[in-house]
């Protein structure tokens, strides 16, 4: 087989031409992925790699091509001119040989290994009866939930797929989204609860019952609820209750402490069983899209693309 840099026979004039070198792919694919995430660390943190070795495999590129395509300081990182010519290239082939990887994983894998999870706290209540059914299906997968409520990066994190319920979708250009529905979120109480202080009638009422709330600012705070005929009303409260965690919230409903405004995704078993009921069921505050996000679809592993299908059809039926 004839080398990429040997002489090439040439029937002009016996004249020889020299093929350019072949690059090494892991140069290239090093290179992308320091400018993809803005800095060596983070490069490696999401390749799971040493530093040393992608700063040594970016140096051979910069040394074989002649040129500098990035400025390192002790600060920051800055990519030259040339170099973001070369990683318009080098993302290419990144993407193709990225290409020809899932088409051969499609054919030959089902989906296994492990896959991390970002979930709200709460909503795993909803997904843990549905999971046996995921693992009957792909006995070979297996998930680790990450259950928090703040913000999770998702490739320092090495989280694959996230859960999220915002008021808006989240618009990170790096990042994929998959919209599942819309979570309202509603007033509950105890019926014993009501029976105790009286139901309101009036979102202004509200500012005399003792209030349960999803917070863990001190002070003072406001719900911005809205009614049946486009009317707004700002109730300001000072929660008997207060807690970043829904659970809490929603036993202290149940124990007849308060009026909660909880995700009816959160909600929806004790409203099922009579636990709790709706109060002032004609207003609600701004709805949360339930979404997930997730990395490019390029090259997702089997098994991702698995859980997030299950994910997505196991909180459809929930909304």
């Amino acid at each position: 087989m004839m080398r990429m840099d040997a002489p090439i026979p040439s029937d002009a004039g016996g004249i020889d031409l020299v093929a350019p070198p072949m690059r090494d792919f892991n140069d290239l694919y090093f290179f992308a992925a320091v400018v993809k995430h803005e800095g060596f660390s983070a490069a490696a943190r999401a390749l799971r790699l040493p530093k040393s070795r992608i700063s040594r495999h970016v140096a051979l590129l910069e040394e074989q091509l002649g040129v500098r395509l990035i400025e390192r300081s002790t600060r920051r990182l800055s990519i030259t001119a040339v170099g973001r010519d070369v990683y318009r290239y080098a993302q290419t082939v990144v993407d193709a040989a990225e290409a020809v990887d899932e088409v051969a994983l499609r054919m030959k894998s089902e989906p296994q290994g492990l896959v991390r999870i970002g979930c709200p706290v709460g909503v795993q209540r909803a997904l843990a009866p549905k999971l046996p059914e995921l693992f009957a299906k792909y006995p070979r997968l297996r998930t680790q939930f990450l259950i928090t409520n703040r913000p999770i990066n998702l490739i320092e994190e090495q989280v694959d797929v996230a859960i999220r319920i915002r008021e808006t979708l989240d618009t990170d250009s790096e990042m994929q989204v998959r919209k599942i529905g819309i979570s309202r979120r509603l007033l509950v109480a105890s019926s014993a609860f009501l029976k105790a202080h009286g139901t309101p009638g009036a979102a202004s009422d509200l500012s005399d019952l003792p209030i349960l709330d999803a917070t863990e600012t001190p002070g003072p705070r406001t719900w911005e609820l809205s009614g049946p005929r486009g009317q707004k009303a700002t109730i300001a409260i000072e929660p008997k209750v207060s807690a970043g965690d829904f659970a809490i919230l929603i036993q202290a409903a149940q124990a007849g402490i308060g009026v909660a405004l909880l995700p009816e995704l959160q909600c929806q078993s004790e409203l099922d069983s009579g636990k709790l009921v709706r109060v002032l069921p004609d207003w609600s505050a701004r709805d949360g899209i339930i979404h997930l996000v997730f990395p490019s679809r390029r090259g997702m592993l089997p098994g991702v693309r698995a859980t997030i299908d299950f994910l997505a059809g196991s909180l459809k039926a929930q909304v």
